[in-house]
């Protein structure tokens, strides 16, 4: 089934309600951001350390598995005969800083939700859980014009804000904007995303380039930095027949099989043919070249780097 965004701005599968987004906080209080190890992509673990922790200490209190023994009380464990573990007033309330791709291109799919409707599910899922644990909820939201960020904040009100903020995206007069790439977000991102913060970029990742790189290395230093990758099933592999015209309007992304809708004149059509094979091993290279550059920067940098397609259910890519 393919989607328009423009065909029906209520539907689920292509505009995320803040109803939806608000609903995603029981099933979000069993996702665990605290532990040290989670499954990531398709194989693989979460081996980013948390940098850049607050030492002010809080209190000391019984050992529970998962905590890092380098912070087990000694002098406490000896009073006591039982394993004590220090807890810092950074780690009480760690800020968890949510940057959101809302560029163009994230306005597209072909099966299941729209890249944008994912991250947005991605993003509450994520807020909803930090607010669980008791973390400060931050974020960034982006397009290609608009860039806007807010400040870590305590309790429902602050996911609640974030939540609003995703689902009622004002893009208007972009004519009149200066555009915005992934560096521009990423610099920003260093400036807004306190050290010792958790911090989550929901992307399809287009415009990762050397800078971007760049920005994301320094960004890791102090923050623990976990990357996830939303795309549609037919980015990474185009059916083995058919068809297809991609549609851009007005910036916005679609697709439909061809001879299943007549393009305007405000259209824009690429067409693709299955049976052209350099073509269609083009389109192909290009999306496993952008994967490929994210799996060698996580690699690189010891970053998690979580997959999660149109198709997939968020709260289990979470998990």
């Amino acid at each position: 089934m393919l989607f328009a965004k423009q065909a029906n701005p209520t539907n689920e599968l292509v505009s995320a309600s803040l109803k939806t987004l608000i609903d995603l906080a029981r099933p979000a209080a069993g996702l665990n951001l605290k532990h040290s190890a989670i499954r990531a992509g398709q194989s693989g673990g979460y081996v980013s350390r948390f940098k850049g922790r607050g030492m002010e200490f809080e209190e000391a209190r019984g050992y529970q598995p998962g905590d890092d023994i380098r912070s087990i009380d000694w002098r406490v464990t000896a009073r006591t005969g039982e394993t004590h573990t220090k807890v810092f007033r950074e780690e009480r309330e760690r800020p968890v800083f949510i940057s959101v791709d809302n560029r163009p291109a994230m306005h597209f799919a072909t099966r299941g939700v729209f890249k944008s409707v994912l991250a947005a599910k991605l993003a509450a899922l994520l807020a909803w859980a930090a607010q669980h644990h008791g973390d400060r909820i931050g974020g960034q939201i982006f397009t290609d014009t608009v860039c806007r960020e807010l400040k870590p904040q305590n309790g429902k009100h602050a996911v609640l804000r974030f939540l609003n903020t995703i689902s009622n995206q004002d893009d208007s007069n972009r004519a009149e904007q200066t555009a915005i790439t992934l560096e521009h977000v990423l610099a920003r991102l260093m400036h807004h995303a306190r050290p010792g913060s958790l911090v989550y970029i929901i992307s399809d990742f287009r415009g990762v380039n050397d800078q971007v790189e760049t920005y994301l290395a320094k960004l890791s230093r102090h923050c623990q930095v976990v990357l996830i990758f939303v795309y549609d099933p037919l980015e990474s592999h185009l059916p083995e027949k058919g068809r297809y015209r991609f549609i851009a309007r007005e910036g916005v992304y679609a697709a439909s099989l061809s001879g299943t809708g007549a393009a305007t004149d405000d259209h824009q059509d690429v067409v693709i043919d299955t049976a052209d094979r350099q073509r269609l091993l083009k389109y192909q290279q290009h999306f496993a070249q952008r994967l490929n550059q994210l799996e060698q920067i996580a690699k690189k940098m010891s970053l998690a780097l979580i997959q999660c397609s149109t198709t997939d259910d968020p709260i289990q890519r979470l998990r």
